[in-house]
């Protein structure tokens, strides 16, 4: 999907007027990752690392 962003001429983030605009793919792999990053935390939890 990122090369056809590319070849479409769509950049991933745009700044415009002061707001950041993403792309649907760059959204959906900002909140898959931001989704791993709690699953491991609340593992990391339960193991007992954060008490």
């Amino acid at each position: 999907m990122s090369q056809n962003n590319l070849e479409k001429g769509n950049k991933p983030l745009i700044f415009e007027n002061g707001k950041i605009y993403f792309s649907k793919e760059t959204e959906r792999k900002f909140y898959f990752l931001l989704t791993l990053i709690m699953l491991i935390a609340g593992i990391l939890y339960k193991v007992g690392l954060f008490q």
